[in-house]
């Protein structure tokens, strides 16, 4: 089992190396850069060229069946669903076959929302004490789940 946290933006990283060091499971931090290594030795970087989907590539290749995957894009999230990976958003939302259908739908829908009017205020609210304990939790249930 390998937990792959998609890196650049993700605000859970320390979370998710302490869930991982509990688990003595190997946590592999995938970015463009710019991002402190880790002393943990359970912890490894990988920093990606320099582009779009990079680092999303380079997890949807490796993610597999016993993986656990923390990322925000939410078609990443369908390819490692799909290659039978758990994932796990950054505000503790899950996201599983049963309703990846669903958060594509409505990413694509407020994408076109957006396209249509330019001017139109974001929707996204701020990242709260709430959502890094949510997603303590889901995590630490995926994680318990892909060792089963």
């Amino acid at each position: 089992m390998t937990l792959y946290i998609d890196a650049d933006a993700c605000p859970v990283k320390a979370e998710a190396e302490r869930v991982a060091t509990r688990h003595q499971t190997k946590m592999i931090l995938v970015s463009n850069g710019g991002i402190r290594p880790s002393r943990n030795p359970w912890v490894e970087n990988v920093f990606v060229a320099a582009g779009p989907d990079e680092a999303d590539k380079w997890i949807a290749e490796r993610a597999g069946p016993g993986d656990v995957v923390v990322t925000g894009d939410i078609p990443l999230a369908a390819k490692c669903l799909g290659k039978g990976a758990r994932v796990v958003r950054h505000d503790g939302t899950e996201l599983t076959p049963a309703n990846i259908g669903q958060v594509l739908a409505l990413r694509d829908l407020m994408q076109d929302l957006r396209s249509a009017d330019p001017f139109r205020p974001g929707s996204g609210r701020s990242f709260a004490k709430a959502d890094r304990s949510r997603f303590l939790d889901v995590l630490e249930r995926a994680m318990r789940a892909a060792k089963a």
